[in-house]
C-alpha cells in the first residue's frame, strides 16, 4: 500500500504515528477486510486495538450492516451468556420479558468482541459452537437460532499461557486465530510518542482557549525513553494533566519528570491481589469483616455438626459457645461427649460454602447494627457490592465465594 493511502486511512480514523508495525497492523487490517474470516487483534492495554475493528467493518462487504462492540471483561459471569445469545421470558429469575442477545442483533454485520481472553469457558464453548456453525440457544431455550455474524476479537492476555493453564480453550484460540493483528506497545514507536503528545496538546488548547504546552528536547527524550506501561491512554491522561495543571507552557523535562510515575509506583488504590498476597484490605474495618465472616462461616460448621449428631442419636440439647480469653469457639454437648473441643477461627477455608447451610435463627430483615451475625454478614455483603458498584463477581473474588453463593445471600438479605 503506497503512503498516500495509508494516510488517508490515519486522517479518517484519528490514527496518529508512523511506526512501521503501527502500520503493518493497518495493512493487515485493510486487506483481511473483504475476507469474511475471524480476525483476532493482539497488544496490550491501551494501544488502541478499538480502531482496528472498526476499520475492518467499514472495508468490508457488511459496512451497511450494524456494528457492535461488547467488552466481555466488564459483563458478569452470570449473566454474559443472556447477553451473548439472549433469552427467553422466564428463563432465570428477572427474567420478565424475552431478550435478543448481541449475536441476534448483530446479525448479517459485525461483532466486536472485546477482552475475550476473559470470557468464563463454558461461555467459550458456546461460541466456538457459533463460529463453527452460526447456531446458537438462548438461554431458557430449546429451539436452535441461526446468526451470520463476523467476529473480530481482541485481548491483552497472553493466550499461549491461558491455553497452557486451561483458562481458555485451545480450539476455540485456533478459531478465533484465522488471522491475526499485533499493536506494538507505545515504547516501541519512537517518535510517534512526541507527535501524540503534541496531538493530545493541541486538542486541549482548541478545546478550553488555552495556549498549547510544548516540549523541549531534553523533554522529548525523556518522553521517547519512558516504558509507558498505559501506552497511548497514559500518554493522553499526562498531556491534558499537563495542559491544565502546569503554569509553565514549554515543559522541560524536570517539569516533565514530576508527572511520569517513577518506577515501582503505581495508580492502583489498594494492594493487588497475588499468591503471596491473596487478600487485600483498605482499611482495618475490612478486617474485622473478614474475621466476622470466619466466625460465622465457623458457627455454621458447628450447627452442622451438632445437628448430625443430634440426628444419630435422638438428643437435642447442645449450645454453641465463645472462649473469650482465646478466640476460639467452644462446642458443649453434654449428651454427645463434646465438651470443650474448640474449632479455631483463622482457618483459611471459603467463607461461605457453595452447599446449603444450615439456617441462622436471626431473621433475613435483622436490623444492620443489632449485632447479630447475620447483620454483620449483611453489613459486609452491603459494603463490598458499594464498593465495586454492584458488580457480583468482583465482589464474590473479594469476599472469597462463588458468585452462586453471594446471589443466594442477595437474595436472603433482600439487597436485590
Amino acid at each position: 500500500m503506497n503512503s498516500p493511502e495509508l494516510q488517508h486511512i490515519k486522517q479518517r480514523y484519528g490514527v496518529v504515528g508512523n511506526d512501521e508495525g503501527l502500520n503493518r497492523a493497518l495493512e493487515i487490517a485493510l486487506k483481511i477486510a473483504p475476507v469474511d474470516l475471524s480476525v483476532l487483534i493482539m497488544g496490550e492495554n491501551g494501544v488502541g486495538k478499538e480502531i482496528f475493528p472498526r476499520v475492518i467493518h467499514d472495508h468490508s462487504l457488511r459496512k451497511g450492516k450494524k456494528y457492535l462492540a461488547v467488552n466481555c471483561g466488564a459483563i458478569p459471569e452470570g449473566t454474559i451468556d443472556s447477553e451473548l445469545f439472549g433469552h427467553e421470558k422466564g428463563a432465570f429469575t428477572g427474567a420478565v420479558d424475552r431478550r435478543e442477545g448481541y449475536f441476534a442483533v448483530a446479525n448479517g454485520g459485525t461483532l466486536f468482541l472485546d477482552e475475550v481472553g476473559e470470557l468464563p469457558l463454558s461461555t467459550q464453548a458456546r461460541l466456538l459452537r457459533v463460529l463453527e456453525t452460526g447456531e446458537f440457544i438462548p438461554v431458557g431455550a430449546s429451539e436452535v437460532r441461526r446468526s451470520d455474524v463476523r467476529i473480530v476479537a481482541a485481548t491483552n492476555v497472553n493466550m499461549e499461557k491461558a491455553i497452557a493453564d486451561g483458562k481458555f480453550r485451545q480450539d476455540l484460540f485456533f478459531r478465533l486465530n484465522s488471522v491475526s493483528i499485533n499493536v506494538p506497545p507505545l515504547r516501541q514507536r519512537g517518535n510517534d510518542v512526541v507527535l501524540l503528545f503534541r496531538k493530545f496538546a493541541l486538542e486541549m488548547s482548541e478545546k478550553y482557549k488555552m495556549p498549547p504546552i510544548r516540549l523541549t528536547e531534553d523533554a522529548q527524550a525523556m518522553l521517547t525513553s519512558y516504558s509507558w506501561p498505559g501506552n497511548v491512554r497514559q500518554l493522553k491522561n499526562i498531556a491534558e494533566n499537563m495542559s491544565v495543571t502546569s503554569e509553565a507552557r514549554e515543559i522541560t523535562a524536570d517539569i516533565l519528570k514530576a508527572y511520569l510515575p517513577q518506577r515501582g509506583q503505581h495508580d492502583q488504590l489498594v494492594a493487588v491481589n497475588n499468591e503471596h498476597n491473596p487478600h487485600s484490605f483498605e482499611n482495618e474495618r475490612e478486617i474485622l469483616y473478614k474475621i466476622l465472616f470466619d466466625l460465622r462461616r465457623d458457627v455454621t460448621e458447628l450447627k452442622r455438626i451438632v445437628n448430625e449428631n443430634h440426628n444419630s442419636t435422638g438428643q437435642s440439647k447442645s449450645a454453641v459457645t465463645t472462649n473469650n480469653s482465646s478466640g476460639n469457639l467452644t462446642l458443649l454437648s453434654s449428651a454427645n461427649g463434646y465438651v470443650g473441643n474448640t474449632f479455631s477461627a483463622d482457618e483459611e477455608t471459603p467463607i461461605l460454602q457453595d452447599v446449603e447451610e444450615i439456617k441462622d435463627p436471626e431473621p433475613n430483615n435483622a436490623s444492620p447494627h443489632d449485632g447479630s451475625l447475620a447483620s454483620l454478614e449483611r453489613q459486609t455483603i452491603m459494603e463490598a457490592l458499594k464498593r465495586y458498584d454492584g458488580n457480583r463477581r468482583l465482589t464474590a473474588n473479594q469476599l472469597g465465594i462463588s458468585e452462586r453463593t453471594l446471589y443466594r445471600k442477595i437474595k436472603e438479605y433482600g439487597l436485590e
